[in-house]
């Protein structure tokens, strides 16, 4: 082989070689290439990875830190907690603590108050040693004036002396009683008065002693008064009512003191001018017709008051006087208004105080039924109302409730008394009675200044809503024949001195008494 063959070889070898070398290097780039591009791939993926470990760290230490954080703030609170608690325990301790002190001064006071009494009592008590040496020495030479009588003298000297002692101790005991026992009623007594007097306060009307008739027309006065007036003086006769025609327009007043008479009188008035016949006879008939009427009408008012309080069994002429009561007046009070509420009264003290309610209210009920005859009877309204229940039958304690009501005589039982309290609560109460209070005060004072008036009166006292006057004298000044001559007078100064309805009980009062302090 020649050398240009072997040259070729060569040359086709190298070309060959470089061929392939170029196509290695092309391969190699590409591989290069290929080998960044995963690289890059490679690391975009591990910074991913890297961030999102790094959040998912921050977001734990996050986590782990909002655990710590509310460990340590229920660790705080706890701790909180128990330090309120011990801050709580100290402040008891402290005011505990405090109280003792207190409680250490108080009886710090006490000892030393006592260390003054006892030094009192040790004082008093070598006063009383010496007293007692002085009785004792007393009593020796009682004991030598005793040595000298026989058994009997010496005993029943003994026994005078021990009863003396004890009389003295039984008193000052039964007068310790008698005032606890007064000031246990007074309140007792003072709370049952005002709860009754709250639960009934029934309103009062003031009647009159007039009756205004309206008439249908002017022309009707022309008729009621008749030819030459002779219809007026009928009506006024078969009545005892005052006619009275004036010129105020379309009325006619009647007028008189009793209600009875001129309610009749009103109802036939009233009759005859819707009748419209008006003329004597007529006049005669009606009013005839009315009376009979209105007693039918007074029997069914008892009948009414009484079944209202429950009342049975009373006898019908009592009830026709308690009818009869609807038209009587004490002040301005309607007298069976006031027996209806004084019977209510009675019957709530009563139930407070665990009476008989019934006899209590039927007490109350009767207890002002004298007045309805006290116009036809001479006496006190209460000891003719006395008489009256006991002629138709009622009970003695009843009949005694009544008489003693205004004290004509002593009260001797419990529902007598109920009956006084009553009567007085509905009587004197505020707005009870139509008296102006100008009126009733001035009253009560000219009564007490008439008793002040006389010489060895100490003071006097109106009681009763002016139904009393207690007197007390002085009893160095007025010996009792002169207090009973006292009262007389004042009696008769007080019937020619003021107007009052009814009666004055006067009571006048003389008493000594002995008044001592033990220390």
């Amino acid at each position: 082989m020649d050398a240009t063959a072997l040259i070729l070889i060569a040359l086709v070898g190298l070309a060959a070689f470089a061929g392939g070398y170029a196509a290695r290097l092309v391969q190699g780039r590409r591989a290069l290439s290929g080998a960044e591009a995963k690289a890059k791939l490679v690391l975009e993926q591990s910074a991913r990875e890297a961030e999102t470990t790094v959040k998912q760290a921050r977001l734990e230490s996050t986590e782990q830190l909002h655990r710590l954080r509310q460990e340590f703030e229920e660790k705080t609170k706890e701790r909180r907690g128990e330090l309120s608690q011990l801050e709580r325990r100290l402040h008891q301790r402290e005011e505990l603590l405090d109280r003792k002190l207190d409680q250490l001064d108080r009886k710090e006071k006490e000892l030393s108050e006592r260390d003054q009494r006892l030094g009192g009592r040790e004082q008093a008590a070598s006063t009383k040693d010496d007293q007692l040496e002085q009785l004792i020495a007393e009593e020796k030479e009682r004991l030598k004036t005793i040595a000298g009588l026989n058994t009997d003298s010496a005993k029943e000297l003994l026994l005078s002396r021990i009863e003396k002692d004890c009389r003295g101790e039984a008193g000052l005991i039964i007068k310790q009683i008698e005032e606890e026992t007064k000031r246990e009623a007074h309140d007792v007594s003072r709370r049952i008065l005002l709860e009754t007097m709250q639960r009934t306060a029934p309103e009062f009307t003031v009647e009159s002693t007039t009756s205004v008739i309206q008439l249908p027309n002017e022309d009707m006065k022309g008729r009621i008064i008749g030819r030459e007036g002779r219809n007026i003086r009928a009506f006024e006769n078969s009545t005892g009512v005052d006619v009275i025609v004036d010129d105020t327009p379309d009325v006619v007043t009647l007028s008189s003191f009793d209600m009875v008479r001129r309610e009749i009188a009103r109802l036939s008035l009233e009759r005859l001018m819707s009748d419209g016949r008006i003329h004597p006879a007529r006049i005669e008939e009606i009013v005839e017709k009315v009376k009979k009427e209105f007693d039918r009408h007074i029997v069914q008012v008892g009948e009414q008051a009484v079944n209202e309080l429950s009342a049975h069994n009373i006898h019908p002429e009592l009830v026709k006087l308690i009818g009869r009561l609807r038209y009587r007046t004490s002040y301005g009070q309607n007298v069976l208004v006031h027996m209806k509420e004084t019977a209510f009264l009675c019957g709530m003290i009563a139930a407070e105080l665990g009476l008989d309610q019934r006899l209590a209210r039927r007490c109350g009920l009767l207890h002002d039924i004298g007045k309805a005859v006290s116009h036809e009877v001479e006496g006190p309204h209460a000891i003719i109302g006395a008489e009256l229940a006991r002629k138709y039958g009622e009970k003695p304690e009843i009949v005694h409730a009544i008489e003693a009501h205004h004290e004509d005589v002593p009260p001797r039982s419990l529902v007598a008394v109920l009956t006084i309290v009553g009567d007085s609560i509905s009587g004197a109460r505020p707005g009870a009675r139509g008296d102006t209070l100008e009126n009733y005060v001035k009253r009560l004072q000219t009564l007490e200044s008439i008793c002040d008036s006389f010489q060895g009166v100490e003071k006097a006292y109106a009681i009763q809503a002016g139904r009393e006057v207690r007197v007390i004298v002085q009893p160095e000044r007025v010996t009792d024949l002169e207090a009973i001559a006292l009262s007389r007078e004042i009696k008769k100064k007080v019937e020619g001195s003021i107007e009052f309805p009814g009666q004055i009980k006067i009571t006048v009062i003389r008493e000594t008494r002995s008044i001592e302090y033990a220390r």
